[in-house]
């Protein structure tokens, strides 16, 4: 006679994918970020701010003694 044995299968427990979910989330968060703050940060990074003024006044002012 042929004994048939059948193992049940093995329990497992699911969120539903809600971690994939705040994954996504986060890491959309994350790119927001770096796309407002990061970007423009690397950007400013090679170009120095120089200041020249328009007008320079070369008038030298002696006191006598």
């Amino acid at each position: 006679m042929t004994t048939i044995v059948n193992t049940p299968v093995p329990a497992t427990e699911t969120n539903g994918g809600m971690g994939m979910i705040i994954g996504l989330i986060v890491l959309a968060a994350v790119f927001f970020i770096f796309f407002v703050y990061g970007l423009p940060a690397i950007r400013n990074i090679g170009s120095p701010q120089i200041n020249i003024p328009s007008k320079i006044d070369l008038n030298i002012n002696q006191q006598s003694k």
